[in-house]
């Protein structure tokens, strides 16, 4: 499991560590150089220096300084120098910033005093009479260390804090964006099913009401109109067996790869509608994320869909492009074409429009938003009578 980014390890406090232990190393040896300077023959010199070499390598196997018998026995060790020798209160600047990173604030900040007062009975134990500035001084430092760590401390644990809640909302944002798609997802197939299973049935109900009104008048005209829903209901199977199929692109599973479906579509579109269709690939293949497959095939299955439907075509092509950062999709007919985004009305089109624009269907607004989603783009290239061609392009760099 992912560890939790409040308790991250603050990535700026080892350099800090190796700072204030080699500060710490140097005042232990400068003050020890001038211990040994001045008191070079006394009785406590071989004990100020066995007790120093025992308080760096104590200090230097800090691995371990949030554990209380490590920081009793350094500050000890420092203490007993600091009666010995007032010189070694110099040391207390590092173990002050030891003790605020080893303990929490309520009990590192009586430490701290602790020391503060150690080191300024230390300095008043000097030869030469009563100083003021050793008095106030090191009092002066320890509270100005304690107050600067402790901000930055808290400072730290904000940021950490406005971090998490960043990741937090991106999550949720994700999360809502996702939410979006599905709704976005199942509003297109709520007007996919309209456009064709609804407008079925409703076709199916007039013309089995007309045949009930007629069936003893003219039995002839009843029988063509049974006739007529039957046959709408058996293109309304037939959609509705496609539909349930196309929400999960079945031949990328069966066949692998996107080019191979998009072949298998050609075949099957070819013996199923009488629509020569052929497939042709340009370029080497680039792999590309399963979304992009999904959404290239299932624009190629719309697109033929309506060429079938709409173009009067008698031939169309589904060419697969891969132009090194993009992959594009054209799916071309020669069919009666349209004149994309004319304003007023005229006949419905090919690809499910108007000729003269008033949008009926609803094919294309549900390909650029898929293509949208992915970064991709939709282009619509037709006019009246000269076929249309739906190119799509999904780019492939930093996928």
């Amino acid at each position: 499991m992912r560890q939790p980014l409040s308790r991250a390890i603050d990535p700026d406090a080892g350099w800090l560590t190796v700072v204030m232990r080699l500060a710490f190393l140097l005042l232990l040896g400068t003050s020890l150089a001038r211990y040994l300077a001045h008191h070079l023959y006394s009785p406590l010199t071989p004990w100020v220096a066995a007790l120093s070499l025992a308080l760096a390598v104590g200090h230097l196997s800090g691995l371990s300084e949030r554990r209380p018998a490590w920081l009793t026995a350094v500050l000890a060790s420092w203490a007993v120098l600091v009666l010995m020798a007032p010189s070694f209160a110099w040391c207390a600047v590092p173990l002050v910033y030891t003790v605020l990173r080893a303990l929490p604030p309520r009990a590192a900040i009586p430490l701290v005093t602790a020391l503060t007062v150690l080191v300024v009975v230390s300095e008043l134990r000097l030869p030469g009479g009563f100083d003021p500035t050793m008095l106030l001084l090191p009092p002066a430092v320890a509270a100005l260390a304690t107050a600067v760590f402790l901000y930055m401390q808290r400072q730290g644990a904000r940021q950490r804090k406005l971090i998490v809640d960043l990741i937090r909302t991106r999550r949720e944002l994700a999360a809502v964006e996702r939410r979006q798609g599905a709704l976005a997802e199942r509003e297109r197939l709520s007007v996919e099913i309209h456009d064709t299973l609804a407008q079925g049935l409703s076709s199916q109900q007039m013309l089995l009401q007309a045949a009930e009104r007629t069936w003893r008048q003219d039995p002839a005209a009843a029988l063509g109109h049974v006739r007529t829903a039957a046959s709408i209901a058996a293109r309304n199977l037939a959609e509705a067996r496609r539909f349930v199929h196309d929400l999960a692109p079945a031949d990328l599973a069966e066949r692998g790869t996107l080019e191979a479906a998009l072949e298998a579509l050609a075949d099957r579109e070819a013996a199923e509608s009488g629509l020569a269709v052929r497939f042709h690939l340009d370029g080497p293949p680039i792999p590309m994320p399963a979304a992009a497959q999904s959404a290239l095939l299932r624009i190629a299955q719309g697109a033929l869909a309506n060429t079938r439907e709409h173009a009067r075509a008698a031939h169309a092509s589904i060419t697969l492009s891969y132009l090194g950062d993009q992959a594009v999709l054209d799916v071309a007919d020669d069919g009666r074409g349209f004149t994309p985004g004319r304003s007023g009305r005229g006949e419905r089109g090919e690809h499910g429009e108007r000729a003269g624009g008033g949008s009926r269907g609803h094919g294309l607004p549900a390909m650029r938003a898929r293509l949208r989603q992915l970064g991709g783009t939709l282009t619509i290239e037709s006019a009246p009578g000269e076929g249309t061609v739906v190119s799509a392009a999904i780019p492939l760099a930093g996928r």
